[in-house]
């Protein structure tokens, strides 16, 4: 056992999460191979080790995992012992490992808050479409940070099956505000985009409130004679006193910025490289 391993085990855990820190910094600063070695370790033999420890590393998954810890990582996410699935997911999610998707789909159902939200990131970054019956459902549920959640992993997800779940969100509104879902439709760009058209001009103010945000988030050029038309025209007012002329010009800035963004990124990719 070397010199980082043993400080990890050794001493009051004040200390030992100290060092921890420590070995995440320089691993972060240059790929220290001495601390990656000892965070590997960590997080192979992680039953040899305090939880605080194995949690706190797993925040910063990041800066350390690699292929080679997928299967310990899939191990501690079904180790309900150990009692540490959320943060094993957080290293899953790095990896984007397929094989970690049953027991992700296992955490979601516990009911625990870290959990569900850990696992709901995690089945959104690997990106596989089996999860979305099991998604789909959160969209529905409290809290309202869950629904959040779902939505963003079923617009990482991609797919017509989640499009679908959005889109019944979206029209058969079960809360008040559904920002995350009109977000999380724009990712689904051009498709969505004749869609929210259409409901554009939806006798429901709050459908046209809400297809107006989305609009504007796809960032799409021809969204923009649709969103003046809205700002300068539409008097409805939403359940929750929001107007939709507002949203609308809310969404031309947003589009705007967007547009502007693009236009920056491609600017400086054809800067020249300094010679």
């Amino acid at each position: 056992m070397n010199q980082d391993q043993r400080a990890l085990k050794d001493g009051d855990l004040d200390t030992r999460e100290e060092h921890l820190y420590r070995l995440l910094d320089r691993a972060r600063a240059g790929g220290d191979e001495s601390a990656l070695a000892a965070l590997h370790l960590l997080t192979r033999d992680y039953r040899d080790y305090h939880r605080s420890l194995y949690s706190r590393a797993m925040n910063q998954a990041g800066v350390f995992v690699d292929a080679s810890l997928a299967e310990p990582l899939l191990a501690a996410l079904a180790d309900t012992r150990y009692n540490c699935q959320a943060w094993a997911a957080m290293g899953c999610a790095e990896l984007r490992l397929p094989a970690a998707v049953p027991g992700l789909l296992t955490l979601l159902e516990r009911g625990d808050w870290m959990g569900q939200e850990q696992a709901v990131r995690a089945l959104g970054r690997i990106g596989d479409e089996s999860a979305v019956p099991a998604l789909a459902p959160l969209l529905w549920s409290e809290p309202e940070w869950l629904r959040e959640r779902a939505a963003d992993a079923l617009a990482s997800i991609g797919g017509d099956e989640a499009l679908t779940a959005l889109w019944e969100a979206f029209e058969h509104r079960g809360y008040t505000r559904i920002g995350y879902v009109a977000s999380a439709l724009a990712k689904f760009t051009p498709e969505i985009i004749p869609r929210l058209l259409a409901v554009a001009d939806d006798d429901d103010p709050d459908l046209r409130y809400w297809a107006a945000i989305a609009l504007g988030s796809t960032g799409d050029e021809q969204v923009v004679p649709t969103l003046e038309r809205m700002m300068a025209q539409d008097k409805g007012r939403t359940v929750f006193d929001g107007w939709v002329s507002v949203a609308a010009k809310k969404a031309l800035r947003t589009q705007r910025r967007i547009q502007a963004a693009i236009a920056g990124r491609s600017e400086a990719g054809d800067q020249p490289e300094d010679a």
